[in-house]
């Protein structure tokens, strides 16, 4: 019924019609909650990938070192030392609950906030009134295309808005993640301050500001160590290597903040987790288990090449429990990611292979599955063997578990929702965390 009454709106309201009136309602918001982003200095972070793990490097760094830093992301939402879940369901709440935050956090007086700015929030309008300071990027690929016409290039152009918004607020600073192929042409805009962040290069390119280098100099279960142009050091709790590159563009904000390197050291050391990311639960099992939000190729691959890296000289087996959205979400990537763990583990596969819900919405769940599923077996899994199908999430994180129990070295990731707080099946959003859950199946095993 629901899915019906939503595509019949859509069939009455032109998608300008709609967007007008998310314009209208962002204005409205800003004026009733007296446009709160104007006392304080606000910090938006865009890019595909990264943004939580960025924002909350940005707000250690930031609230450690005595500025009152508010965060507003996917996976939390902070006023100063209080974190709370971002209950939304979307990275960028709409207009009305963002404005409401904001005025919050102004009243609570928070110097700075940083959030992440999202395509559909910027298509929404929901950034047009907040007056951003700073503006990062971190990356981009293809990703949320559904919502831009299945098109990267109105993606991409959408992401770009965010930067022609900054140079019209006359904002001070922008830093940008050079690595990505992309970088340049979010460097484009006329502003105060450019400031480049690599892991590939040194060199600093024409009309920048500053630049700033980093290398991985030795990973430790417990610490990822980096350096930043050659002489200062750094460690991070969030492991490996892509954190690092989130990490140091938050290096870059310290600096731009006056902040030394050990001062910028003291909120690395302050953040021992972020929700939902590389997020280790333990309840006394003897393997590891990892919550974790990756839902398409460049995360998923990531995790894995992660997880072979810690098992590769104990034996262990790299079980992984995924699945993909509903509504119309990016379903080529339902093969990308069913290819991607079918594949042998020594191409960077996974041992186990667990397919379950993430959010079908008022899609058909096994439909889902199966898109992946069979991908996964063109590749080499088995039913029933290293691959099994199972739609019920609890039930599937139940088997993920029972395989991880078979050798203490194995590594199961449970990935997909992070820290979200709701799973919505057949249209009907249900309470569900993923790291309560664990920890409840955890518990009835132990």
């Amino acid at each position: 019924m629901l899915k019906k009454i939503k595509s019949l709106i859509k069939n009455i309201i032109s998608e300008n019609m709609l967007l007008k009136y998310h314009e209208i309602k962002s204005n409205y918001a800003s004026l009733y909650y007296g446009n709160p982003s104007q006392k304080m200095k606000i910090i938006g972070i865009t890019g595909t990938k990264g943004k939580s793990t960025t924002a909350n490097f940005v707000w250690a760094v930031l609230q450690k070192n005595g500025i009152k830093t508010g965060l507003i992301g996917t996976a939390n939402i902070r006023i100063g030392n209080n974190e709370f879940p971002n209950v939304s369901h979307m990275t960028m709440p709409g207009s009305i609950e963002m404005q409401r935050l904001l005025a919050k956090m102004a009243k609570e007086n928070c110097e700075v906030v940083v959030m992440e700015v999202t395509s559909e929030g910027i298509k929404q309008h929901r950034n047009e009134n907040i007056h951003y300071s700073i503006g990062m990027f971190t990356n981009l690929s293809p990703e949320h295309l559904q919502s831009h016409n299945n098109s990267f290039e109105e993606y991409k152009n959408t992401k770009k808005k965010f930067f022609t918004q900054l140079k019209n607020q006359n904002a001070e600073l922008i830093i940008v993640n050079n690595d990505n192929e992309f970088s340049h042409e979010f460097l484009e805009e006329d502003i105060q301050k450019k400031v480049t962040v690599s892991m590939k290069t040194q060199e600093k390119t024409d009309n920048i500001n500053e630049h700033i280098f980093a290398e991985i100099t030795n990973i430790t279960p417990d610490k990822t160590f980096f350096s930043v142009n050659k002489t200062e050091k750094y460690a991070v709790k969030i492991g490996g290597d892509k954190n690092v590159e989130n990490a140091v563009l938050a290096v870059g904000i310290g600096k731009h903040f006056n902040l030394s390197p050990e001062q910028i050291q003291l909120g690395f050391d302050s953040l021992l987790v972020i929700p939902g990311r590389m997020e280790r639960i333990n309840e006394g099992q003897k393997f590891s288990v990892f919550i974790d939000y990756a839902h398409e190729k460049l995360s998923m691959n990531f995790i894995l090449q992660t997880a072979r890296a810690c098992v590769k000289e104990n034996n262990g087996k790299v079980i992984v429990l995924l699945g993909a959205e509903g509504g119309g979400r990016d379903t080529e990537k339902r093969e990308i990611m069913g290819r991607q763990v079918g594949k042998n583990p020594i191409e960077n596969g996974a041992d186990f292979v667990i397919v379950s819900n993430v959010d079908p919405y008022e899609d058909d769940p096994t439909e889902i599955a199966e898109g992946i599923a069979i991908f996964a077996e063109a590749e080499g899994k088995i039913r029933n063997e290293n691959l099994f199908v199972i739609e019920d999430r609890r039930l599937g994180i139940k088997k993920a578990l029972e395989l991880g129990m078979e050798n203490p070295n194995n590594i199961v990731f449970i990935t997909g929702k992070g820290s979200e707080q709701s799973i919505v099946i057949g249209g009907v959003s249900f309470p569900w965390d993923d790291r309560n859950v664990v920890r409840e199946e955890l518990q009835k095993m132990l």
